[in-house]
């Protein structure tokens, strides 16, 4: 599996030290044999995302030559929920390389999308992970990483919107169905047929996924204040960052039932709550930021590989069923959901250095 790099203090991290743990990341995530579907989806939502504010090459190229190749040997279809989330490299790579047939393949997804996708009450997403009925009327969070976030970016990026709109129909909807209004937290599923949450827990990476989709809304979409439901998502945003923070661990994590002391600390749930909390740039975020930032860069391999991160996840039966999730294997959604903070963390780095630079001039 690799040894763990000895425990880095706050103050031996640095942009140095961000860069090298990302380009570790990148490089083992591509050694990875993933299967055009949601792990690699968000792997490589990731190594784009590393790209977009590194400007390294590389990982570009290592991204286009891999989807390159997926495309010759023949993509799985048909679409579902899940293998959606290959989307956002495809969208990724056109934006680097102005090559239509990525776009051409991201544009066949939202189709299918749009019109051939299971749905249920007011045009809500039932979550798939198959050509099957998978969970009849069950919406989960996962969906908003998956095909929501992906369906925006899309939108944004093509100027449609109506694919905007849904996006943002996604958004109000889960957000109605998942988030407990009276803690901020959100569940991991909902089913529309026996009208409750399942098990009803406060899973770890579903808050994950709902607090960083949520928090990159503002970041792409233009006059986004112009779109009254991207002031639910505002709310909603905001209510549950400020409610997970007190739930974070001495080491800067965040378990895998949040609320759960017996429960064990899960890296990619962090990393997806921490980059939402520095995305905001609120000050009063940063010290939860940091904290993170020292769990994280202590949870990454000298190889690359990000560990502690729970596998594959089913809305669980109960408390054990999410207790019990191995976390002994590499995961794409961990490297992804690793290179989205740091890249974010660096960044503000990026921003903090042109900013004195232009005090300077």
């Amino acid at each position: 599996m690799g040894e763990k790099v000895n425990r880095m203090t706050q103050e031996e991290i640095n942009p140095g030290s961000i860069k090298d743990a990302i380009g570790r990341i990148v490089e083992r995530t591509m050694r990875m044999d993933m299967l055009w579907d949601w792990p690699c989806g968000v792997a490589y939502y990731g190594v784009g995302r590393a790209f977009e504010v590194t400007g390294e090459t590389r990982y570009m190229d290592l991204l286009k030559a891999r989807v390159d190749e997926y495309m010759e040997l023949g993509l799985p279809k048909p679409w579902n929920v899940n293998r959606c989330a290959m989307g956002h490299c495809l969208l990724s790579l056109y934006e680097a390389t102005g090559e239509k047939k990525y776009l051409e393949v991201a544009a066949d997804k939202v189709d299918y999308l749009e019109h051939d996708a299971l749905r249920f009450g007011d045009g809500v997403l039932q979550h798939t992970v198959s050509a099957k009925n998978d969970f009849p009327e069950q919406c989960w969070a996962d969906t908003l990483f998956m095909a929501a976030f992906f369906l925006l970016r899309f939108g944004v990026m093509t100027k449609d919107e109506s694919v905007i709109g849904d996006a943002l129909n996604q958004y109000y909807w889960h957000i109605h169905y998942l988030q407990n209004r009276e803690t901020g937290l959100w569940y991991h599923g909902y089913s529309n047929k026996t009208g409750d949450h399942m098990s009803g827990f406060y899973w770890g990476r579903a808050n994950a996924w709902a607090a960083y989709t949520m928090s990159q809304v503002g970041r792409i979409l233009p006059e986004a204040y112009l779109y009254p439901k991207f002031m639910d998502i505002c709310g909603s945003l905001e209510e549950l960052l400020s409610s997970v923070k007190l739930l974070q661990t001495e080491n800067g994590l965040w378990r895998t039932i949040l609320d759960d002391p017996d429960s064990y600390e899960e890296v990619s749930a962090s990393c997806g709550i921490a980059a939402a909390m520095e995305t905001g740039r609120n000050p009063l975020r940063r010290k939860y930021v940091d904290r993170a930032l020292v769990g994280v860069m202590n949870e990454i391999s000298p190889d690359g590989r990000v560990t502690n991160v729970s596998a594959g996840t089913a809305v669980m039966k109960d408390r054990e069923g999410y207790r019990n999730i191995s976390r002994d294997w590499i995961q794409g959604w961990g490297q992804g959901l690793a290179l989205a903070f740091l890249s974010e963390v660096l960044l503000r780095t990026f921003d903090g250095e042109r900013k004195k630079e232009e005090r300077q001039a």
